[in-house]
């Protein structure tokens, strides 16, 4: 008995640095499933991994919303602006209908849990500092930059929380990598921190979807562009050699992983064909890599348009922990 007391609690811990609220959830009459985003993956996460790992609520940080003031970290206000026009908030979210819906609702219903997931990120990013990882169930808005948003990303969490960490924490934070293995290219924090020497930026994704944004693009330091269909041998592969040389290029101070699962086979949106083997092993690289070093390792869950992808994800937040990757 006190042996499995005392597993419970080692499981409780283990999980103590992910981040949820049920404030993430988009729920707008229905218009919200016109877009192919999952906007209850994170709910779907968080209740798998409370049934896998008997976890309770309390085992989850909970973000508060996001300020109209810290949003100003790092978007202007022309653009803050811009997000009380409803045609420019359906462009962002990919729902034309949403141009014909008073503003109002599309604060409370649309931007306001985006708000919340862009919280979970700086508040992650907190979080692994000071104990090696946190993982938000949310989040990983990589298509939004410092004046416009898209790909149903309104708010730049990324650069954000990398603005706040090198504002804030300037002892502990010189150095930041940004791993971004979503299908679709980051072009929103590519754009942010073009010609900064700080912040390196590693991207593998398919070069033959959205946003194919060649400006942007020049900011990466070391990136793959795949084909459509890859499959997990070549996806691997490239991503340990990506890995290694971008340890041995670059010794950062945190790193920011974002883990779209919009790479898994059926997707939509992705057009890859990584099964949930290949997505298991990639974030065991990613964590394994950098947390063998002792970095920290922020991770976002980004895209993942599929019904499999929140039992994905859990599942390879299970394997982590199993591969003492979340201690």
């Amino acid at each position: 008995k006190d042996t499995r007391a005392a597993g419970r609690r080692r499981t409780r811990a283990a999980l103590l640095f992910s981040i949820f609220s049920k404030s993430y959830a988009v729920r707008f009459h229905g218009l919200e499933r016109l877009h192919p985003f999952n906007a209850a993956k994170g709910k779907h996460i968080h209740k798998a991994l409370c049934a896998e790992l008997s976890l309770v609520e309390g085992s989850f940080y909970e973000p508060e919303e996001l300020t109209k003031h810290q949003l100003r970290r790092i978007h202007t206000r022309e653009y803050l602006r811009s997000l009380r026009w409803s045609l420019n908030v359906a462009r962002i979210a990919e729902v034309s209908l949403m141009a014909f819906v008073p503003n109002k609702y599309l604060q409370q219903a649309y931007l306001r849990p985006m708000r919340f997931q862009a919280a979970g990120s700086i508040l992650a990013g907190k979080l692994a500092l000071d104990y090696g990882w946190a993982i938000n169930l949310g989040g990983g808005f990589h298509h939004c930059c410092s004046n416009r948003g898209g790909g149903f990303c309104p708010y730049a969490d990324i650069s954000l929380l990398i603005v706040r960490l090198f504002e804030q924490e300037p002892c502990r934070v010189r150095r930041i990598m940004i791993v971004d293995l979503d299908a679709h290219q980051g072009n929103g924090h590519e754009r942010d921190f073009n010609n900064w020497e700080t912040v390196f930026i590693l991207d593998i994704y398919n070069a033959f979807i959205y946003p194919r944004d060649h400006a942007a693009k020049l900011s990466i330091r070391c990136g793959v562009e795949l084909q459509n269909q890859t499959e997990d041998a070549y996806y691997l592969r490239q991503l340990s050699r990506c890995l290694m040389q971008s340890r041995a290029d670059f010794r950062p101070d945190v790193v920011i992983y974002n883990a779209g699962t919009d790479v898994l086979k059926g997707d939509p949106l992705g057009n890859l064909d990584i099964s949930a083997e290949g997505v298991l092993e990639r974030d065991r690289l990613v964590f394994s890599t950098f947390r063998a070093l002792g970095i920290p390792v922020v991770m976002l869950l980004s895209g993942g348009y599929t019904k499999a992808s929140a039992h994905v994800i859990a599942d390879s937040i299970v394997n982590l922990r199993q591969h003492g990757l979340l201690d």
